[in-house]
């Protein structure tokens, strides 16, 4: 059975026997009833223990913190509410023995209680957990560091968080629209801790060090359903740890509130309403696509329609999408995920990422077929969308009748309201603004206005870097029947870029322009595209 961090937890029958009523000793009833799991074996000197619910991350960190006390490594099983029962009914059978081996215990731990057996039970245990919840330089409690590094995170409105170990300290950075910043600077000898306290909460693997690891924990803050998706990088210092924060709060946005231009908005409604066919959406890693797929996929019709999803990983539940996370590891890849798909009579289709031939020719098969299919490509711009599937083995003409269309996507700080600068335009500035709209349509060029000032960043007390959050900027390339043509002639990415051209196509960088003509994002921001 797998938990909410699709860790596959082994389920174990105990069968109204457990090997003895020793191992009741390791942990106290009260706080077995509490947290819901139970000691149920110790086999080659791994303490095993059965849990009722496998997405309880205190239970699993209750459990650790028992075992790290004891030195021992251990295994969870997930135990039926019958066989939990049973385990505690045993603890009165040795009523007298586990509270003796609680005294001991504490005596081992420096924690000092009065009172009878009860009370031996109780208030230990509450020390143990009270200990762990305090900071302090010496022992410093890795479940509050990790816990406030991650509360400042989310309420700093942070996409990810990098904790790095380097020479000599622990870096934390958190990165802001797009943007990384040092945030937190912490001793180095106690990044093995954060590390584990991570790993805890995602059930890697605490003894694995030397390869990365991948996983995911949710929680709430703030009264928010928080997830976040937790991978593991070996480096020379250390291991480091990144995070992406994936707030359900902040949800999926609607089309219209991405920041689309209207023309671009225009030619993706029209695709998505197409009864079959293969939309691209084209961009290095963190361009947007997936926000922009998930957008897409959400305002197609999915009462009449059966639609389907294959991610890496799952970031967003969509209500009334089936989605499915693939998993490489146990050869459930994109192309063996939409095989099974065309099996479950889909009518649309969204496979995360297209990585290698054989997922790009299945894709094309489907579009092929009558299934509208959504998908991602790594490519610079949406012209060369098509020499890169050419690439990949798929023959032209297969490739022109069912690409419907491409669209690249980059993401720029928008300017903070208080704080837009402001530059004049030179007689320099304007030719060359004048050059790049020049292939365009003449009268899609009459309508373009060059102003006589720009708008530029300009940080001040209110907004220190000049910008607040970032919005796409896009080409869309569409597929009619002119360009269909010149796919079949095995076309460059040039001469596919030179005929949407002259039918129109805004490339990112005068997106990027037009944007800043409006004052949306700052004219420096155009030098990246």
């Amino acid at each position: 059975m797998a938990n909410s961090s699709g860790v596959e937890i082994p389920k174990r029958e105990l069968g109204g026997k457990i090997d003895s009523l020793d191992v009741l000793k390791y942990v106290p009833e009260e706080s077995a009833l509490h947290y819901k799991f139970v000691p149920i074996s110790i086999k080659d000197g791994v303490l095993e223990f059965g849990l009722i619910d496998p997405d309880n991350i205190e239970a699993r960190d209750a459990i650790s913190f028992i075992a790290s006390k004891y030195g021992m490594p251990f295994k969870i099983f997930i135990i039926s509410q019958s066989d939990f029962n049973f385990v505690i009914e045993k603890y009165k059978e040795m009523v007298g023995e586990v509270h003796e081996a609680l005294k001991e215990f504490a005596t081992t731990q420096g924690l000092a209680v009065g009172g009878g057996d009860d009370a031996v039970t109780s208030e230990i245990m509450k020390d143990i957990f009270a200990k762990k919840a305090e900071i302090t330089t010496e022992d410093a409690p890795m479940a509050k560091i990790v816990s406030v590094i991650i509360q400042n995170a989310v309420e700093g409105n942070a996409s990810d968080i990098h904790i790095e170990p380097t020479l000599d300290k622990v870096k934390v950075r958190f990165r802001l629209d797009g943007i990384l910043h040092t945030s937190i600077l912490l001793p180095l000898n106690i990044a093995d801790a954060i590390v584990a306290r991570i790993k805890i909460l995602t059930s890697m693997k605490l003894d694995e060090k030397r390869i990365p690891q991948d996983g995911r924990f949710s929680t709430k803050i703030g009264g928010r359903q928080i997830d976040f998706r937790v991978s593991t990088f070996p480096t020379y210092f250390g291991e480091k740890v990144m995070i992406r924060i994936l707030d359900y709060a902040k949800g999926i946005k609607s089309l219209d509130q991405l920041g689309f231009r209207e023309s671009h908005l225009k030619a993706i409604r029209e695709a998505i309403n197409k009864p079959y066919g293969l939309i691209l959406l084209t961009g290095p890693t963190g361009s947007g696509k997936t926000t922009s797929l998930y957008s897409m996929l959400n305002e197609v019709d999915k009462e009449e329609n059966n639609v389907v999803s294959l991610e890496d990983p799952i970031e967003y539940n969509i209500t009334g999408v089936s989605q499915s996370q693939v998993r490489p590891d146990i050869k459930y890849t994109f192309a063996n995920g939409l095989r099974s798909i065309l099996r479950q009579d889909p009518d649309i289709i969204m496979v995360g990422e297209i990585r290698d031939a054989l997922t790009a020719r299945l894709a094309i098969q489907a579009a092929l077929t009558g299934h509208l299919v959504f998908s991602t490509l790594h490519t610079n711009n949406a012209t060369a969308a098509i020499p890169r599937l050419i690439d990949m083995g798929i023959e032209p003409y297969l490739i022109a009748p069912t690409v419907v269309l491409v669209v690249a996507q980059r993401l720029v700080g928008m300017l903070c309201s208080e704080s837009k600068g402001t530059m004049p335009v030179t007689e320099e500035i304007r030719e060359n603004l004048e050059k790049q709209f020049s292939t365009l349509p003449e009268e899609i060029r009459n309508t373009i206005k060059i102003p006589d000032t720009l708008f530029t960043s300009a940080p001040s007390p209110t907004c220190d870097t000049g910008t607040r959050g970032r919005i796409p900027v896009l080409e869309t390339l569409t597929i009619d029947k002119d360009i269909q043509r010149l796919i079949f002639e095995n076309p460059t990415e040039n001469e596919i870029r030179d005929m949407a051209r002259k039918k129109g196509m805004i490339s990112l960088k005068e997106d990027a322009i037009l944007k800043s003509f409006e004052g949306i994002i700052g004219f420096e921001e155009i030098s990246a595209l």
